[in-house]
């Protein structure tokens, strides 16, 4: 419970106003017209209008102190997270020599008219190769058989899934690594028509090895049809590929592995058999997210006190990386000699730093950076905290990356505009819409945080202190939810909802997985703050897809068509894991939807009159299996949360 703020004075405008009607008989009383139509009534209603803005200025005065107080505790106004994609290049032709694609490598939208331009960068080098095939085995029922002399020779073929069961693999050896390349398969198959699948829905994978295990390539094109015909298979492969050893052969490793049906897909009735295979290197992909870069940046002159404060001329800054950092110059005391540079360490805070600590401490909020400041011990001795840059020294930053922000959340096929010249590539393009840009924290948000903050501790104890943290951990996190063991040594179940600036009505399920980026960044952070014997199982709820299907009433004078959309975002709106439930933030958990909570939101909507009918089906998010229709009620378990499917609204005028 807070406590209540004293307001400083409580006078409204009326309140003024007759206070000055009632000392005009005491000051002035030969005025005795005290109507709104006299002048001089009216300038005192001016003047009370203009007294009252200054009182409501005063009244904000405890909201000041309390920021103040919450700056003064430590708490920090989080800065703004970069939206992340990857970025697919594309060559003008297949490479002879390995092109390279550099860190930093800029790649922007078009710039529209009146908008800025949003810029991304990569995170990594890129290499991009032309890929040499080596070997070819098959496996089946755990039996490798050497088949690469097969591809050589005319008139030979080599059977894709030898047994026709689960399991069975075709493996392509290559010489050299293909980590995120985008590479085309050339396939020669004997026969027509032979497999019997579905050419839509083949029951295979493509897989590549990245030194721990198989990962799942991405088909972007397979003009064969799973091997019913001879075409092409363009994959865009895992960003790591590392050599293994198959028996004899230790290649780098591409597999297509035949899997298991679903309900509705034919099997192969007989294995493909492939005549040969040409590998041809057409581009590839790497991390990217939404930044620019910074050159090295003249911040001033030290004037050899503590506690400096400098700041750079952009913000918000983004997490400093290995060499974003400061140096300082100290003054030339020999003319023939030009003095040495020093480069400082970032630090959270000064607690901890000895006085010859080179330490400095960075917001990326605001772009401030803080040297360390002297205090007086209670003994009258003045202790320093981290070093002081010496009179005259120039302090330089040797450059940052800044932005970050939903801007940044573009969708697919936006980011097309290469920014650095890179011999060779001709084309760029962002396959998926750009994820989890989040803005700098709000001075609102920072004073709802900041009592949860000192409350807390920085220990993760109670299912309430994983939640809380989980949310400090990443901006990337909209909700968590922590679940306590089932029993003594079983770990706590922590689930993640990531936040998304996607429209409702085009949220799908591979929106809301969970990043290994954003895995690794809640694990570090509350590994620092768990108890020793706890284990931390990290996952995402399971969606329960919900369906409705309604028939409304609307005015004559609105649009029916204009009813149906505005009906239908709204239940996309409601009945949804990051924006819906009742409070517009997120579907909470444990709370079932009834038929009721429909009928509500359908009748919220302007120019419907009355909703007539309204049903609730139990929908599969894969769509694998029918939509089945529920009851007045739909109960939710304590590890899920409802999203949308494809709902219908019929009016009727």
């Amino acid at each position: 419970m807070s406590l209540p703020a004293p307001n400083l004075d409580d006078r409204r405008f009326q309140d003024i106003v007759d206070e000055a009607k009632r000392r005009i008989t005491r000051y002035c009383p030969e005025w005795t017209d005290h109507n709104v139509s006299d002048p001089g009534v009216a300038l005192i209603e001016l003047f009370a209008w203009m007294t009252e803005m200054i009182l409501y200025r005063v009244n904000q005065v405890p909201d000041r102190l309390y920021v103040k107080f919450l700056e003064l505790v430590g708490v920090e106004l989080f800065s703004a997270s970069p939206a992340r994609t990857d970025l697919l290049f594309t060559l003008a032709a297949p490479p002879v020599e390995p092109v390279r694609v550099p860190s930093g490598t800029q790649v922007g939208t078009e710039r529209g008219e009146g908008e800025d331009q949003i810029v991304f960068m990569t995170d990594e080098d890129l290499q991009l190769v032309q890929p040499e095939l080596t070997a070819c085995l098959t496996r089946s029922a755990a039996r490798y058989e050497d088949h690469t002399e097969d591809l050589r020779l005319d008139g030979s073929v080599v059977s894709c899934f030898p047994s026709l069961r689960p399991g069975d693999a075709l493996y392509l050896g290559f010489a050299n690594g293909l980590a995120g390349n985008l590479v085309r398969l050339s396939v020669n198959v004997s026969g027509v028509d032979a497999p019997g699948i579905d050419p839509s829905r083949p029951p295979r994978v493509w897989q590549s090895w990245d030194g721990a295990d198989w990962r799942e390539a991405r088909i972007l094109a397979d003009t064969s049809e799973g091997f019913n015909s001879s075409g092409e298979v363009t994959l865009l492969l895992a960003r790591r590929h590392e050599p293994l050893a198959i028996g004899a052969v230790r290649a780098h490793w591409v597999r297509c592995k035949l899997v298991d049906t679903v309900p509705g897909q034919p099997p192969y009735h007989v294995s493909p058999q492939i005549e040969s295979v040409v590998p041809t290197g057409l581009g590839g992909a790497v991390a990217a997210h939404h930044a620019e870069p910074a050159p090295e940046e003249l911040l001033g002159t030290s004037t050899g006190r503590p506690g400096q404060v400098f700041q750079v001329r952009r913000a918000p800054v983004l997490a400093r990386r290995p060499g974003e950092t400061v140096r300082v110059v100290p003054p030339r005391r020999e003319p023939q000699r030009e003095p040495e540079s020093s480069v400082w360490t970032e630090v959270a805070d000064f607690a901890d730093a000895r006085p010859d600590d080179r330490v400095f401490t960075w917001s990326g909020a605001t772009g401030e950076i803080r040297f360390g400041p002297a205090l007086t011990g209670r003994d009258g001795r003045v202790r320093q905290y981290g070093a002081v840059p010496d009179e005259d020294a120039q302090i330089y930053v040797s450059g940052y990356r800044y932005g970050g922000g939903r801007r940044g959340n573009v969708g697919a096929g936006k980011l097309s505009i290469l920014l650095t010249a890179i011999p060779s590539v001709d084309s760029v393009r962002n396959l998926d819409p750009a994820t989890g840009g989040v803005d700098a924290e709000s001075v609102e948000n920072a004073k709802v945080r900041g009592p949860l903050y000192l409350r807390g501790g920085h220990r993760a104890v109670t299912a309430g202190d994983f939640e809380r943290l989980t949310l400090e951990a990443a901006p990337g996190v909209a909700r968590a939810r922590c679940l306590p063991p089932d029993s003594p040594g079983a770990p706590v179940r922590l689930m993640v909802v990531p936040r998304v600036d996607i429209p409702p009505e085009e949220l799908k399920l591979e929106h809301l997985a969970l990043s290994d980026g954003l895995e690794r960044q809640i694990k570090g952070f509350l590994d620092e703050r768990r108890l020793l014997t706890t284990r931390v199982l990290t996952d995402v709820p399971s969606y329960q897809g919900i369906t409705v299907t309604a028939e409304v009433h609307a005015a004559a004078t609105v649009r029916a068509e204009k009813v149906r959309t505005e009906a239908e975002s709204a239940l996309y709106r409601f009945i949804n894991p990051i924006t819906g439930g009742p409070d517009g933030q997120g579907w909470p958990f444990d709370l079932d939807l009834s038929i009721g909570d429909v009928f509500s939101v359908l009748r919220a909507v302007p120019g419907v009159l009355r909703a007539e009918t309204v049903h609730i089906f139990l929908a599969d998010l894969k769509g694998d299996i029918a939509p089945e229709e529920a009851r007045q009620r739909v109960r939710l378990s304590s590890e899920a949360l409802f999203m949308s499917v494809r709902h219908r609204v019929v009016v009727r005028q």
